[in-house]
């Protein structure tokens, strides 16, 4: 049996800053407003409502999370009880590979004559 102050359903916007997937609840608001928040396949308003069952999935970050409520929760909790309110089915980040070599750091100026060769020699190399 659910506890009696545990709610059914609750606004997106709540529940993503609840759970801990945002900073802060207006982030939230603006990420649904800005289109980035799709709950069951849907476009979600800040007002719209989830339930248990219900996949979110939402780009926060330049990173594109899938998850699916376990328990909408209105207030934000511990990072631990928040883990236990969602699962998450993002998939992995890709990781592309860097070539090792040199890098001009930025604000360093304008680089060296030798630096420029290298830089160069390494942009020439053919891919391996």
């Amino acid at each position: 049996m659910a506890d009696p102050g545990t709610p059914t359903e609750t606004r997106i916007d709540r529940w993503l800053c609840a759970v801990r997937l945002v900073k802060t609840r207006p982030l939230a608001t603006s990420l649904c407003e800005g289109g980035h928040v799709r709950v069951n396949g849907a476009p979600a308003k800040p007002s719209t409502k989830v339930r248990a069952g219900d996949r979110v999935e939402a780009r926060i970050a330049d990173r594109d999370r899938v998850v699916e409520v376990v328990r909408p929760i209105e207030t934000r909790v511990g990072a631990p009880v928040a883990a236990t309110c969602y699962l998450d089915h993002t998939p992995p980040p890709i990781v592309t590979e860097v070539r090792p070599g040199i890098m001009a750091v930025r604000g360093e100026g304008r680089p060296s004559k030798r630096l420029r060769r290298e830089l160069e020699r390494l942009r020439r190399a053919p891919d391996t």
